[in-house]
């Protein structure tokens, strides 16, 4: 990904991080993207992309200040600094800057918050006592930025808030979503009372109605368990969905249609409304996982002023 946005034309700094140890750094270090470090492995493995390159490599240190998933542990941190300290002095590798990731951000107050800070300042001068000063250090993820200004350091890492939706509860900050998942109408057909529609005819129509047919299903993104409890905007007003989600499709009731829906029409999903957090509710899951869904066939366009 950090390859395709260099080729696009991005010379902007670019982080890449969460690597397999055996991933070819080759392209990174070409294409003068920063890689994040997570383990000694790691950087052998960056120091040997860039020795083979005849590269200097730029390299960014990931630690472990509680959250126990990604980052050079404790333990290993010592023996990445040596390490690290010897190829900045040989100029195989260039270091950058050094961040964390916060386990309790969504929840501002938590006491595990101020006890990663507390670990990362210990980091960030444990590398200092090794000669290594970053150039940058970072932390706050969308959460942290909105919540905690103590924690924002020399840059921040929004990533949910960059979709216009809060990672807090209960307060949007005034965000607006930025995404819309969408899909034209395929078919727009009448269906007579008695009849069920789509498999195992879970919704049998009560009357005779009309129904508009959505390409788009749980292989596009659209979960199967919202099947016949989920609305989407079509012909300026909520159309529920009846009958199954299918693989590739599922049906909405458009009752007389006097909004008089085409095919070609655009059913909104999700978006300003429907919002992705109805999609959350429904699901008992969270809106990040939501905007992560579309997938298979969906085509992603920005609309937006690229200035």
């Amino acid at each position: 990904e950090a390859v395709q946005l260099r080729a696009a034309g991005i010379t902007a700094p670019i982080l890449c991080w969460l690597h397999n140890t055996d991933t070819d750094f080759a392209a990174a270090v070409a294409a003068d993207v920063e890689i994040g470090v997570s383990s000694p492995a790691h950087l052998r493995a960056v120091e040997a992309a860039a020795r083979d390159a005849g590269r200097t490599a730029t390299v960014t240190l990931k630690v472990d200040t509680g959250l126990n998933r990604n980052g050079v542990s404790p333990v290993e941190y010592p023996e990445v600094l040596t390490a690290l300290r010897a190829l900045v002095d040989e100029q195989a590798v260039r270091f950058r800057a050094i961040f964390s990731h916060l386990a309790h951000a969504d929840e501002p107050e938590h006491p595990n918050n101020d006890m990663q800070c507390a670990r990362f300042l210990e980091a960030i001068a444990t590398a200092k006592e090794h000669g290594l000063e970053p150039e940058l250090v970072h932390i706050a993820n969308s959460a942290a930025t909105l919540t905690r200004p103590d924690l924002t350091f020399d840059l921040v890492r929004p990533g949910i808030a960059t979709y216009g939706l809060s990672p807090i509860p209960d307060n949007d900050f005034g965000l607006r979503p930025a995404m819309t998942f969408q899909a034209r109408v395929a078919l727009v057909k009448r269906v007579a009372a008695g009849e069920g529609v789509s498999y195992g005819h879970q919704w049998i129509a009560p009357h005779d109605t009309t129904v508009a047919l959505i390409p788009a299903g749980y292989a596009d993104g659209v979960f199967r368990p919202l099947s016949g409890r989920f609305d989407v905007w079509l012909g300026g007003a909520r159309r529920r969905n009846v009958g199954r989600v299918c693989m590739d499709q599922f049906v909405v009731d458009l009752g007389d249609n006097a909004a008089g829906v085409r095919e070609g029409d655009t059913a909104i999903l999700f978006g300003a409304r429907p919002h992705a957090q109805e999609w959350a509710d429904l699901l008992g899951t969270i809106h990040y996982e939501v905007v992560c869904s579309p997938r298979g066939r969906v085509t992603r366009r920005f609309t937006g002023d690229p200035q």
